[in-house]
């Protein structure tokens, strides 16, 4: 062997080496406890639908196990993938956010319940889920740019000029639950950079004063809207028959689910049809009706564990930008999980969030496991290995 063919080989060696000692740092409990969440969502939502006439309902189950596979094969893609190189590309992914948003305010297909959310890519998608993650990566490298200027308040209003540009387009399709998600990721992000404290009193004082300018415009808010607020404010004023209904057979279900359940496809309420948008907004209700308090609270501790896992890999990421990826992540699927339990506890109203992992919905399904694999390339990075990818 010449020495050109020695190099080479040594070269193949170091890189084979560099790869498999990047997925020993693959967090299995992270993708284990997320996986074991997407499972019990094609359970729950067979449950669900089962005996459906809808055809839209008796799709769900096969739809969600595909866009489950693609979501796992997301995960494993992005891992492989430096996170690094995605924050590089800040500009235009966040240029892309803002022209697929665009796009939907022109294009978009318009919903049964008149809203405009969704473009027609062969697929039904809805920009604005995926959105949440385009601009996790975007602010997060925005951020880590500036991580040293945080002090000054100028930083601190462009970064939510930032955010609010593409905020204001879902604003507008009207999807008031996803533009409050892009705070929480704002907020969640901006306290991870290290937000300082006289700058969090000053924003509660402009966002008191511009949701009071908010409520006080009504060509600003759509009714539904504005019931909501009213309802999150005072549930016990729902004016929705059709809200007040939903809240109080899943509370029904939850009530009758006792510690262990009626038992798997045995919800009296579920199968009775009593309790509607099962598969979607109140899955939780059917897995507390059907596994009772023990499943329930699994589901919680399943949450749990995946935002811990994601937390800790924020404490050894490499950079600020992984830290913040990181950052963002937890705090979107924390939010979600709090509402969406929340709306079926009846203590929040009904927003149309989904719970995690587990909610029918494709979109939502394929961000999240995005957001997952945002994770993984940042573990398999830390700040322990000497190793990059």
């Amino acid at each position: 062997m010449n020495l050109s063919q020695t190099r080479i080989q040594q070269a193949t060696n170091t890189r084979s080496t560099t790869q498999s000692g990047l997925w020993r740092h693959f967090d299995f409990i992270l993708l284990g406890a997320t996986l074991l969440l997407v499972l019990i969502g094609i359970m729950f939502i067979r449950s669900a639908t089962l005996d459906a006439v809808d055809t839209d309902l008796i799709g769900r189950v096969r739809s969600q196990v595909v866009y489950s596979i693609i979501g796992v094969f997301v995960v494993l893609v992005l891992s492989g993938i430096d996170y690094r190189l995605l924050g590089v590309l800040e500009s235009y992914i966040y240029v892309f956010l803002l022209v697929s948003l665009g796009l939907v305010a022109t294009v978009g297909l318009v919903g049964a319940a008149g809203a405009q959310r969704w473009l027609d890519v062969g697929i039904p998608i809805q920009p604005s889920e995926i959105g949440k993650m385009l601009l996790i990566i975007a602010l997060g490298h925005h951020l880590s740019k500036r991580y040293e200027n945080l002090g000054k308040i100028r930083t601190v209003i462009v970064s939510i000029i930032y955010v609010g540009v593409p905020a204001l387009l879902i604003f507008l399709q009207p999807n008031l639950s996803n533009v409050i998600a892009f705070v929480v990721i704002w907020a969640t992000m901006i306290w991870g950079a290290g937000l300082r404290v006289h700058h969090i009193l000053i924003f509660l004082m402009v966002g008191a004063a511009l949701i009071y300018f908010v409520w006080n415009t009504p060509s600003l808010l759509q009714d539904y809207q504005r019931d909501r607020i009213t309802t999150f404010v005072n549930p016990e004023a729902e004016e929705n028959e059709a809200n007040q209904f939903n809240r109080d057979q899943a509370l029904i279900s939850i009530g009758s689910g006792g510690l262990i359940g009626k038992g798997y496809a045995n919800g009296t309420q579920t199968q009775g049809r009593f309790l509607r948008v099962r598969h979607t907004d109140f899955i939780f209700s059917v897995i507390a009706e059907e596994t009772g308090f023990v499943g329930a609270t699994g589901v919680i501790f399943l949450m749990g564990v995946v935002i811990w896992r994601i937390t800790y890999t924020a404490s050894i990421a490499r950079d600020a930008l992984g830290s913040l990826i990181c950052y963002g992540v937890a705090g979107i699927i924390f939010f979600q999980t709090f509402v969406s339990v929340g709306m079926n506890l009846s203590l929040l109203p009904v927003t149309g969030l989904t719970l995690p992992f587990v909610s029918s919905g494709g979109s939502s399904l394929v961000t999240l496991l995005f957001g997952i694999g945002l994770v993984e390339s940042v573990a398999m990075r830390n700040k322990f290995t000497n190793l990059v990818g």
